[in-house]
């Protein structure tokens, strides 16, 4: 890595043609977002997949923001969102003032949701989605006080309602603990009306954790899955340390010449697995190919469980280390299976060759799979002399796309803080053809800085300039071994090709006619085009938890593509026949909701356990100890009414019967004396 740090002078040259989006703030989501939101009940819930329209407008970069933050919401949960085509409700995200959003689905047919200006980072659109889903802030409940306290003499002048709390009634933690990581919680700093912290956590180790945002806790995960009865995410499919001795259902090869086997350590590397690092005594495994007792051309296949996909497309991630010969390589091959193959057609997807030696290294594969499928992992001994072998471990694989760029920087730690804490990352090319650097400023005091510069390039003469409407992910990666638990923090930038310096140039035109004169560490002269980012990208202390430093190594994933197709305007649909429609003249009382059937409005009447109200409009409530009096008194009354029958029965029997007694005495008395 010390072979891409550049010269203090030329680090001193490129602060002259560097914008800051965040204007050298961590600014956080409750500096704009003030409203209070509505109170939620189970009828606000959402169906799992939500419609939405992007509006016109929002800045381009909020929109590929906004999508990014979606595919985040598959991997982790069982809520999609679809373009809008006419449903009765859906969200309408657009640039207001501010983030925003109403909590739930208020089932108003259009409702909206404001990414406004500053707003357009990923975990921001998280929240706010989280609570248009149906969720409140983490520190709004009403167990708030056991865990933080709320200093209310430092709080801004009329902005105290932003530090409610809700009772039971209103708002449910679902039984999950409080939650200080929570992408829900505020910071320390919210609505502070000097530099003191408005929230004090009641363990002082929280302090600078509260108010994170980066990506869902686990909590916020497990409340929202428990919320929409999620039982598994979209877009994942399979992850594996190799902490258990199944080795998650994969199989190994009868056709090969030797086996992978599941160990913690290999005399010649790796000392320990990647999801541990050792530090877990008894635990921590991975796979391993022994070449080093195998000729050249041995080969050992390990096969992964049957997967099924569904999307057509899939990124594949894993961690190799190598301990045995350069010569040595990796093969990843797909077994796709039709009802013509029963055994699976074997597709060769990518030839892993020359891999460093000493570890552990992250890599990517890209699939396009449509059919039940197997990952094959094929270790074959090359022709060099081997003391060790092939290592696997932490393998995730996803129906998402795979970053484009890996920069890999090895003893990070070291620039923490530094002077010499200014690195530049090697030269890319974006899918279009435009060459690009990352700039990462680490020698800040408190906080890391991020940077995206266009760079002089081979293709520069057939592309077109000012560069329009690419947008440049830069995510720094939590190493977490299970890709669903990861935290990893992501920043976007757009080239806007309007976008002007204080001198008139385009921002983002080519780099030869803009940029100023940088050099290779080859000696090789370039030139670099102004650098677009954040100077608060993470503070170091957020930078040192989680595993963002493994090993003392740091991954930064790179994408660059055209979202130019986000500018056009999305057609407006004609909503179906909508709630405002037919139900403009029905009102449904005790909160019912009027819902549209068979093309007529009618009510939708709330129920509980033992409640309910019913009538056309819901006028009428109705319960169980109602019914239970009715029925009693009903039982009651019938029996009286019974009871009154019989014996007015038998009295007027009775009567009639001494009636004809009376009138058949003459005729009997002469009998009976006759018969004497």
């Amino acid at each position: 890595m010390d072979l891409w740090n550049l010269s203090w002078f030329l680090f001193l040259d490129a602060l002259l043609v560097i914008s800051d989006v965040d204007g050298g703030m961590d600014q956080d989501i409750f500096d704009i977002n003030e409203g209070l939101n509505s109170i939620i009940g189970e009828k606000y819930r959402w169906p799992h997949t939500i419609p939405y329209v992007l509006e016109d407008s929002l800045e381009m970069n909020a929109k590929g923001v906004i999508l990014n933050a979606f595919e985040r919401y598959r991997l982790k949960t069982c809520i999609d969102f679809k373009p809008w085509a006419g449903e009765t409700n859906y969200i309408s995200v657009f640039k207001g003032s501010g983030c925003w959003s109403s909590v739930g689905n208020r089932r108003v047919g259009k409702q909206e949701l404001s990414i406004g200006a500053n707003c357009d980072r990923i975990a921001t659109v998280q929240h706010e989605f989280l609570h248009a889903l149906g969720f409140w802030h983490e520190q709004s409940r009403s167990d708030r006080d056991d865990y933080v306290r709320i200093m209310w003499d430092r709080i801004l002048s009329g902005r105290e309602h932003n530090f409610n709390t809700y009772s039971d009634d209103i708002s449910d933690s679902l039984n999950v603990p409080y939650d200080y990581t929570s992408v829900m919680h505020y910071s320390k700093t919210a609505f502070q009306n000097g530099t003191e912290p408005t929230i004090v956590t009641r363990i002082s180790d929280f302090e600078d954790v509260i108010g994170q945002r980066m990506d869902f806790s686990d909590s916020d995960l497990l409340k929202l899955n428990q919320l929409y009865n999620c039982s598994s995410s979209l877009s994942f499919m399979d992850s594996c340390s190799f902490e258990l001795e199944n080795v998650c259902g994969m199989i190994q090869s009868s056709g090969d010449n030797a086996d992978w086997q599941r160990v913690s350590q290999v005399p010649r590397g790796p000392e320990s697995d990647h999801s541990n690092m050792g530090q877990c005594q008894g635990s921590g495994f991975f796979m391993h190919f022994d070449s080093s007792s195998v000729n050249v051309g041995a080969t050992a296949v390990l096969e992964s469980r049957t997967l099924y996909p569904k999307r057509g497309f899939q990124c594949l991630q894993f961690y190799l280390y190598n301990s045995g010969s350069e010569s040595d390589q990796l093969n990843i091959y797909i077994r796709e299976y039709s009802a013509d193959n029963v055994d699976g057609n074997l597709t060769l997807v990518e030839e892993i060759k020359e891999i460093p030696t000493g570890s552990w290294q992250l890599y990517h594969v890209t699939f396009k799979v449509t059919k039940k499928f197997r990952v094959v992992f094929e270790g074959r001994k090359g022709s060099g002399a081997s003391l060790g072998g092939l290592s696997i471990d932490d393998i995730n694989l996803s129906e998402t796309r795979c970053p484009h760029h890996i920069w890999h920087i090895r003893n990070f730690k070291q620039f923490i803080g530094s002077p010499n804490g200014t690195l530049y990352s090697p030269p890319f090319y974006s899918s279009k053809g435009y060459a690009f650097q990352i700039y990462l400023n680490l020698a800040h005091v408190t906080n890391a800085g991020i940077y995206f510069h266009l760079i002089s390039g081979a293709n520069d003469d057939q592309l077109q300039w000012p560069c329009p409407w690419q947008q440049a992910t830069m995510t720094l990666l939590d190493q977490n071994p299970d890709i669903r638990q990861r935290m990893s923090n992501q920043r976007s930038i757009t080239t806007d090709p309007f976008m002007t310096t204080d001198n008139g140039n385009y921002f983002w035109d080519r780099p030869s006619k803009v940029g100023t004169v940088a050099l290779f560490p080859n000696g090789t002269q370039f030139r670099r085009g102004g650098g677009y980012g954040t100077s608060a990208f993470i503070t170091h202390e957020r930078l040192k938890s989680r595993d963002f430093i493994k090993g003392d190594d740091v991954y930064i994933l790179l994408t660059v593509e055209d979202i130019s197709h986000l500018n056009s305007t999305q057609i407006q649909l004609t909503p179906t026949p909508s709630v405002q429609d037919l139900c403009s003249k029905t009102t449904c009382k005790n909160d019912g909701v009027c819902t549209v059937r068979d093309g007529k409005a009618e009510c939708r009447c709330q129920s509980g356990e033992d409640w309910w109200y019913m009538g056309e409009r819901c006028e009428k409530r109705g319960s169980t100890r109602d019914t239970i009096v009715i029925a009693v008194s009903s039982t009651v009354a019938v029996f009286a009414l019974m009871l009154i029958i019989t014996l007015v029965s038998v009295y007027c029997t009775r009567k009639k019967y001494r009636e004809r007694m009376s009138s058949n005495q003459p005729n009997l008395t002469p009998q009976n004396q006759h018969a004497f």
